[in-house]
């Protein structure tokens, strides 16, 4: 039994675990999430793919920014140019897990979130459309977002 009790003793000091269908603990201060839902940065490079993905992130639909390779962006939304000098990462993560939590009439999915949502396909009921890493990628990747001489 010595194993388990090494298993069990490393999974409590890596903290909680989140599996590929799981929710992310995370807590709401004011407008933001403050803290990374994950132990490991964002890396901008996948938040980038995940953005300009468009069976995934799906962003483009309602979103223009920055992506002269990505044709037919959307207007319905903020454009994400300068998203790094209008939010902080932690409004991000916030707008990225429960947007709705901002504003219940917007047409963002909440990313991260499964309580409470009436139209889900059943496919996707209980599991969070982007995993807590893939959030923290966005972020990474939104917080870069910065306008030429515009100040944080």
């Amino acid at each position: 039994m010595p194993d388990a009790r090494l298993a069990l003793a490393l999974a409590i000091l890596a903290g909680p675990a989140v599996a590929a269908g799981e929710v992310a603990p995370y807590a709401v201060e004011g407008d933001a999430i403050p803290r990374p839902l994950t132990a490991t940065p964002g890396d901008p490079v996948r938040g980038r793919a995940i953005v300009a993905d468009r069976q995934r992130g799906l962003c483009l639909l309602c979103h223009a920014g920055p992506f002269p390779d990505q044709p037919f962006q959307g207007n319905l939304a903020p454009d994400l140019a300068g998203a790094g000098n209008r939010w902080t990462a932690a409004q991000l993560r916030m707008r990225l897990v429960d947007g709705k939590r901002l504003n219940p009439d917007s047409i963002m999915p909440s990313y991260h979130r499964t309580e409470g949502l009436s139209r889900v396909a059943p496919a996707l009921r209980g599991r969070p459309l982007l995993r807590a890493q893939e959030i923290e990628d966005v972020v990474a990747f939104l917080a870069t977002l910065r306008e030429e001489g515009a100040g944080p």
